[in-house]
């Protein structure tokens, strides 16, 4: 009897945490392998080498932060307001996941050194507007007013977390909150 082979989709995850930890520099093959508390010798049995691990996780990380969340949103049905309540609950659980502020940030950071990965969040992020923009020209009518609503709601997603600042009393919870209450209206 073999021994039992650590799944594909584990050494991506962990390529993903390590990533959101570390940044790229972080993605090694032995200290996924001790992390997955495996052998290194079971990676190449999925990956040629790092560079197809990384491209992979970066596959995976785009499936999950757009077309996973955009499914999921458009899932429960319902108008436009109540798919944009639902990806803002579903945007709200991610910490913890695939689709974590931390490992975007990373992936953010990455692209300001790589050109490629550049490009992919490029492709990501117009992705996303123009879900957003879909779902806000359903009940805006001015094409102004859409782009806005767009630009905040995506701004608040990764702005926030760069954000120090107090907020009168109220949690930053409390206050996005408030932000998607506005959004909706």
């Amino acid at each position: 009897m073999g021994a039992i082979r650590t799944p594909r989709d584990k050494w991506i995850e962990e390529g993903l945490r390590a990533l959101a930890e570390g940044g790229p520099e972080a993605v090694r093959i032995e200290l996924l392998a001790q992390a997955l508390g495996v052998s290194k010798g079971g990676f190449y049995g999925y990956f040629r080498n790092r560079d197809a691990l990384l491209a992979e996780m970066l596959d995976t990380w785009e499936r999950e932060v757009t077309e996973v969340v955009i499914e999921q949103a458009e899932g429960g049905g319902g108008d436009a307001r109540a798919r944009l309540a639902r990806l803002f609950a579903i945007v709200a659980a991610a910490d913890g996941t695939l689709q974590s502020v931390a490992a975007e940030l990373a992936i953010r950071d990455w692209a300001r050194r790589d050109e490629a990965v550049a490009e992919r969040l490029r492709r990501v992020d117009n992705r996303r507007m123009d879900y957003l923009r879909s779902l806000y020209r359903s009940f805006c009518a001015d094409e102004d007013e859409v782009e806005v609503r767009a630009l905040l709601t995506f701004s608040s997603r990764i702005g926030t977390r760069f954000m120090a600042a107090d907020h009168g009393g109220r949690s930053r919870e409390e206050v996005m909150l408030l932000t998607r209450e506005w959004l909706l209206k």
